[in-house]
C-alpha cells in the first residue's frame, strides 16, 4: 500500500490490491445476503468482505481468550480483584 503525506496527513492512499475468487452459496445464505444488499443498497461483495473482516478479528480474539484460559500459568482472578486492581 503506498500512502502520501503532506504535513503529517494522508492526502492519497494507493488501493490494496483484489484478488478475484469464486464462492458457492446455499441459498439459505444466499436470499437473506440478496435481501441485505437490495435494503442497504450495497454489493454483495461489500456485505461478504464486511462480514469475513468481522469474522477473522473475533475469530483472532476467541483464538487469544482460549489459549490465555488453557494457559495453566496465567493466574484466573475473581472479579473482586479485578475491580480492585483497576481502582474501581
Amino acid at each position: 500500500m503506498v500512502y502520501l503525506y503532506y504535513n503529517d496527513v494522508v492526502v492519497y492512499k494507493e488501493a490494496d490490491m483484489t484478488t478475484l475468487i469464486s464462492l458457492r452459496l446455499p441459498s439459505n445464505l444466499l436470499k437473506p445476503l440478496d435481501k441485505l444488499s437490495a435494503n442497504s443498497e450495497r454489493p454483495r461483495t461489500y456485505l461478504i468482505k464486511k462480514a469475513l473482516e468481522n469474522y477473522l478479528e473475533e475469530y483472532e480474539d476467541y483464538q487469544i481468550a482460549l489459549t490465555r484460559l488453557l494457559d495453566k500459568d496465567d493466574k484466573i482472578i475473581s472479579p473482586a480483584e479485578l475491580r480492585k486492581k483497576l481502582g474501581v
